[in-house]
C-alpha cells in the first residue's frame, strides 16, 4: 500500500482549500504521476555515472545494478529515450517501491534528502498539472501560447520535471502554463542611470528618465517583497514552458527573473547574460543568414538589468513571426502533443532539418542549445517540417577558431560562452538536440534509431557527423547534478549510440 509523500498530502490539503472540485481527479492522477516521474529516475539510474553505482548488468528480463554498499537495485530494460511512463515498480534487495521519493530514500546517498523531497514536488506537481488539463481539442492552436500550454509533463527526462518547491497551488494555477491562465505581469520603475541596458528598451516601458521592468508577480512577492504596488499599470501575458517567460498578446514574449529553482536551476537572469545579449542577438543574424533560409534566429529587442539578477527583464520578437501564410510555428517539445511524429517518414525529414542547420553551425563555429524549449519547427499548411526557429542565446557556445578558419568575425564575447573545446562544443549540441529534442519527439530508442538511420546518410561528412556516428551520445546528467551540489556546473553521461546498438 502507498503512503503519500508529505508534497503529496501538502498539495492536496491546500487543493481542498483553493480548488476542491479538482481534489478527486488529483487522487487520480497520483499513480500515473509517480510512474512518470519513476520512469524518469530510472533511466538516470541506468546510464548517469552516479559514484555509488559500482557496476550494471544487462539481461534480457531487465536491469540489476549493483551498488557500491552490497545492495542490489534491479528493474526493467532502461531505454535512454523513452519518455513514456512504463516503470511502475523498482525493487532495492527485497524491498519493492513504486514511489520515486521513497526509494531516493532508502537509498541514503549523499545529497539524497533533498533530492527525495524534490522528487516528491515532482510528483505532486505532476498530479495537479494533469488534474487540472482537460483532454487536448482536436483543433491545432491559434496563438503560438497555446502550443506552450499543452505540454502538461515538463521536462521530458528530467526526473524533477515538474518540480516547484516554493509555489503553492494556487500559485501553480496561477502561473503554470499547462493551467492555461493570464498573468499579470507588474512594471517597476528603475531610474535609467541605474541600469545596464543593452539593445533598445522599448518605449512603451518607459516613463520618462525610469525604466519600468516587467516583474513575475511570484517573484515581486516572494523576492522583491513588493506584491502589490508594480501592478496597477501593468502588462497582461500568457506563460510560456520555461514559466518565467511570457507572450503579450500581438506582441513580443517578455523573459522575466524568477529566482525559484525549477527542475534543475534558479531562474534568474545574470548581469553577464544582460550585457552580452544584444551583441548576441546581432551576431546570430550573421548566422542565420548562413544556413539558406533554413533557420530564424528571434532577436532581442532590448534587455535591461537593475544589476541584480533578481530584478531584470529581456525583451524578445516572438517566434510566430517567422511563419508565413499558412504556416506554424511549434516548439518541438509539444510536437509530442500532436500525431506528426508517429510518423517515421515525419520523423525522419525533421531529423535531418535539425541535424543539417546544427551541424552546420557548429562546423562554422556556433554549438546551439537546441533542446525542446529553445527549438521551435515552421510547419507547412500539410504539416511538414520546413525551417527552424531557435530562441534564447544565453547558453548557446562559440568557438573562436573555428569562426576564425571559415573567415566569420568574432563579436566581443567573453566568459563561458567562448571556447575551443571540440568535445565542449559537441556536448552541447549534441546533447540538446539529438539526445534531448529529437529523443524526446521520437519517444523510444527504436523510432531515434530509424529516424537517424535515414537522416544521418543524407549530411555532409564533417568531423562532427563522423564523432555523432560513432561515438556514445552526450546528454546532461540531470539526477548526478542535482546530487552534487558542490560541484556545480553540467554533468555528462554517455548514453548508447542508437546508430550503433539496439540493446538499451
Amino acid at each position: 500500500m502507498h503512503r503519500p509523500s508529505s508534497a503529496e498530502t501538502e498539495v492536496a490539503a491546500e487543493l481542498a482549500e483553493v480548488r476542491p472540485d479538482l481534489a478527486a481527479r488529483y487522487a487520480a492522477a497520483l499513480p500515473g504521476a509517480r510512474t512518470a516521474v519513476l520512469t524518469r529516475l530510472w533511466r538516470a539510474l541506468a546510464h548517469e555515472p552516479l559514484p555509488w553505482v559500482a557496476g550494471r548488468e544487462r539481461g534480457r528480463d531487465g536491469l540489476l545494478l549493483r551498488l557500491s554498499d552490497g545492495r542490489r537495485l534491479s528493474g526493467p530494460p532502461a531505454d535512454p529515450y523513452a519518455t513514456g511512463g512504463y516503470v511502475t515498480r523498482l525493487r532495492l534487495d527485497e524491498a519493492s517501491y513504486g514511489d520515486p521519493a521513497a526509494l531516493v530514500t532508502a537509498l541514503s546517498v549523499p545529497h539524497g534528502t533533498s533530492f527525495a523531497a524534490e522528487l516528491g514536488h515532482s510528483v505532486a506537481s505532476s498530479a495537479l498539472s494533469r488534474a487540472a488539463r482537460d483532454p487536448l481539442p482536436h483543433e491545432w492552436p491559434v496563438h503560438d501560447w497555446e502550443w506552450e500550454q499543452r505540454i502538461v509533463d515538463g521536462h521530458p527526462f528530467h526526473p524533477n520535471c515538474r518540480s516547484r518547491p516554493g509555489f503553492s497551488v494556487a500559485e501553480q494555477l496561477a502561473y503554470g502554463p499547462e493551467h492555461g491562465p493570464v498573468v499579470r505581469l507588474g512594471l517597476v520603475p528603475v531610474r535609467a542611470r541605474e541600469c545596464l541596458v543593452s539593445g533598445v528598451w522599448p518605449a512603451e516601458l518607459r516613463d520618462g528618465e525610469r525604466l519600468l521592468v516587467p516583474v513575475h508577480p511570484w517573484q515581486a512577492e516572494h523576492v522583491l517583497k513588493r506584491p502589490r504596488d508594480p501592478f496597477e499599470a501593468g502588462v497582461d501575458a500568457h506563460p510560456l514552458m520555461s514559466l518565467r517567460t511570457l507572450a503579450v498578446p500581438g506582441g513580443p514574449h517578455l523573459k522575466t527573473a524568477l529566482s525559484a529553482r525549477l527542475t534543475s536551476s534558479v531562474r534568474d537572469i545574470s548581469v553577464y547574460s544582460i550585457g552580452m545579449s544584444a551583441t548576441l542577438s546581432e551576431f546570430a543574424q550573421t548566422l542565420a543568414a548562413r544556413t539558406d533560409g533554413l533557420l530564424h534566429i528571434t532577436r532581442t529587442l532590448g534587455a535591461a538589468t537593475a544589476h541584480s539578477p533578481d530584478l531584470a527583464a529581456v525583451v524578445r520578437e516572438s517566434p510566430a513571426v517567422y511563419a508565413r501564410e499558412g504556416e506554424r510555428v511549434v516548439p518541438v517539445a509539444a510536437l509530442a502533443t500532436t500525431a506528426l511524429p508517429r510518423s517515421a517518414p515525419w520523423l525522419a525529414a525533421f531529423a535531418g532539418l535539425a541535424l543539417t542547420v546544427g551541424l552546420r553551425l557548429l562546423e562554422l563555429g556556433v554549438a546551439l542549445e537546441a533542446h525542446g524549449q529553445n527549438l521551435l519547427v515552421v510547419l507547412a499548411a500539410d504539416g511538414s517540417p520546413v525551417r527552424l526557429v531557435y530562441r534564447d542565446l544565453a547558453d548557446i557556445r562559440v568557438s573562436p577558431q573555428r569562426l576564425a578558419r571559415h573567415g566569420v568575425p568574432l563579436p566581443e564575447l567573453t566568459g563561458r560562452i567562448v571556447t575551443d573545446d571540440e568535445p565542449a562544443l559537441r556536448r552541447k549540441l549534441f546533447g540538446s538536440l539529438v539526445a534531448g529534442a529529437l529523443a524526446g519527439t521520437a519517444g523510444s530508442g527504436a523510432a531515434l534509431r530509424e529516424a537517424l538511420a535515414a537522416a544521418v546518410p543524407l549530411l555532409p561528412r564533417t568531423a562532427d557527423l563522423a564523432a555523432l556516428r560513432g561515438e556514445p551520445l552526450p546528454a546532461k546528467a540531470l539526477t548526478l547534478m542535482r546530487l552534487s551540489p558542490d560541484a556545480p556546473g553540467d554533468h555528462w553521461a554517455a548514453l548508447p549510440n542508437p546508430l550503433l546498438t539496439e540493446v538499451f
